[in-house]
């Protein structure tokens, strides 16, 4: 079973920001106006909250939001997407889930490793669902947006495929 102390401190960071980065490739695929951002964005600390109390089977989970819940990770966008488009941050987030996904896979038993990134598949269902797109002060549009989906659909094959 792998733990926080078979990754150094730089993979331990990606893993902490693993998912805010999925999170992020769904809020930037379709922006929902400002109080649809914010509400998706708030369901990343949502999935967090649940597995603080309701505990995780995964060792890996359950780390990253103990070192979250105790202020470790400063939980702030990277320097590099300051001035990006909405489309290159999409692609810097993939990128980033795919980079932490490769490091589960290295250091984490098989099963840890899917379960791990069967997890932040399920953050990038709950932040779509969030907010509903394209009805009017609250009125019509769906539940998840086309473009919503394509992105779930993007960090599932950054992820190796897996499904929730």
């Amino acid at each position: 079973m792998a733990t926080k102390a078979d990754f150094t401190a730089d993979e331990w960071s990606q893993i902490q920001r693993a998912p805010f980065m999925a999170g992020l490739a769904v809020v930037t695929a379709s922006p929902s106006g400002p109080f649809g951002v914010v509400k998706e964005l708030f369901a990343v600390g949502k999935m967090l909250g649940e597995v603080k109390a309701q505990g995780s089977s995964n060792e890996l989970i359950k780390a990253l939001v103990a070192d979250i819940e105790a202020g470790a990770r400063e939980l702030s966008a990277p320097a590099e997407l300051k001035g990006k488009t909405p489309d290159q941050v999409k692609s810097y987030a993939i990128e980033s889930v795919r980079q932490v996904a490769a490091l589960i896979d290295k250091k984490s038993k098989p099963d840890e490793a899917q379960g791990f990134k069967q997890w932040l598949v399920a953050v990038t269902q709950k932040v779509a669902e969030a907010a509903k797109e394209g009805g009017f002060l609250g009125f019509g549009g769906t539940q998840v947006s086309e473009q919503e989906g394509a992105a779930i659909k993007e960090v599932s094959a950054a992820l190796g495929g897996v499904k929730v």
